[in-house]
Order: structure tokens, then C-alpha cells, then sequence
């Protein structure tokens, strides 16, 4: 492997040498502190997004109960040009509650179903209609996924944090340079630039 031109120093920034400014540590000490807060913030963040998910879930599986509905009228035929993904159409059905009230809404039913057929909903502890709870395999897959996407965005808010504060230093470090070559130039009446 051929060597650069110039030899990479690693850590430079922590080591002691009379060409280390200021900025040099606070930027170093930025960075280090950026990466542990995205670490442990994403961790933090991932765990506490998949828990509440999970939770989340387990309470709408455990308000939710299935009822045995009756179909009011004739389930429609969608056509072909507008069959949806889980072939099931819109529907009037009808129920009885547990405590003896009889209620009706609409339901996704399959297509040319009959009145009169029955057909099985959920319902909340309110008796409104809602959709299928979660099985134990979508409540981890979806913890799963809140989890992964709430610790990248807490991890990438902070490393995007980190990027601007080191763009800020880095504009300061080259007014700074510009200074100083402009005090070298002054004394001898004359610019190198």
C-alpha cells in the first residue's frame, strides 16, 4: 500500500503539542461527549419507544373482544378496479352487547356476502367497532420497528448536534488563522497573500 503524503495522527487532539489550540480540545471533548449522548440516548430512547408500543398494543388486545355480527344488507361488489389490499368491503352489520343493547356500524366484510350472514368483528370496551388486535408476532415486530426508529432519530439528532457545533468551531478556527496571518503580514508592510 502506498503512503500519503501526509501521515494521519489519531487521538491529535488529546495528545500535548504547542500547535493544539483551544478549539482543538473543545472540539475533541464535543465529539466524545456527542457520541455517548447518541449511544446511550438512542438506547434510552429505543427502549422507552418500544415498551410504550408493546404496551400500548397489549391494552387495545386486552379492551378488544370479538363479537358475532349479523350483516344488515348485501355486501357489494367492489369491481376489479377497486379491490383493496385485504379484499374485504364496507358493510352495515349488527350486534348484540353484552349487557343486552343492540348495536349497529359498518364493518370490512368480504365482497357478495349475504344479509343475514354472520360474520365476526371487534369491538372496544365502548362497543365501537375496531380493528383485529395485534398478534403476539405483529406487537414484537412493531416494538421492534418504534424502537429502531426512535433510537436513529435520537442518535442522528444528536451526531446532527455534534456536526454543527463542529462546523461553527471550524469557521472560528479560520477567522482566527485568517487573524493571525494578517498580524504576521502588518509588521513587515507587506502581504503574502
Amino acid at each position: 500500500m502506498a503512503a500519503s503524503g501526509c501521515t494521519r495522527v489519531r487521538l491529535w487532539r488529546w495528545r500535548r503539542s504547542p500547535l493544539r489550540r483551544r478549539s482543538d480540545v473543545i472540539e475533541a471533548w464535543i465529539v466524545l461527549c456527542g457520541w455517548v449522548f447518541a449511544l446511550v440516548g438512542a438506547l434510552f430512547a429505543g427502549q422507552v419507544a418500544a415498551d410504550a408500543v408493546a404496551r400500548s398494543a397489549e391494552e387495545q388486545r386486552a379492551e378488544s373482544r370479538r363479537v358475532t355480527a349479523v350483516l344488515v344488507k348485501d355486501a357489494e361488489d367492489p369491481g376489479p378496479s377497486r379491490v383493496t389490499t385485504d379484499h374485504l368491503v364496507w358493510a352495515a352489520v349488527r350486534w348484540t352487547d353484552p349487557d343486552g343493547a343492540t348495536r349497529t356500524d359498518d364493518a370490512r366484510v368480504p365482497p357478495r356476502t349475504q344479509a343475514g350472514s354472520k360474520v365476526e368483528v371487534w369491538t372496544d370496551r365502548t362497543g365501537a367497532i375496531v380493528n383485529e388486535p395485534l398478534s403476539e408476532g405483529e406487537i414484537v415486530l412493531h416494538s421492534v420497528a418504534g424502537g429502531v426508529l426512535a433510537a436513529a432519530g435520537t442518535g442522528g439528532s444528536v451526531l446532527g448536534t455534534v456536526w454543527v457545533l463542529r462546523l461553527g468551531l471550524e469557521r472560528r478556527r479560520l477567522e482566527q488563522w485568517a487573524a493571525e496571518w494578517e498580524r504576521m503580514d502588518t509588521p513587515w508592510g507587506w502581504k503574502t497573500g
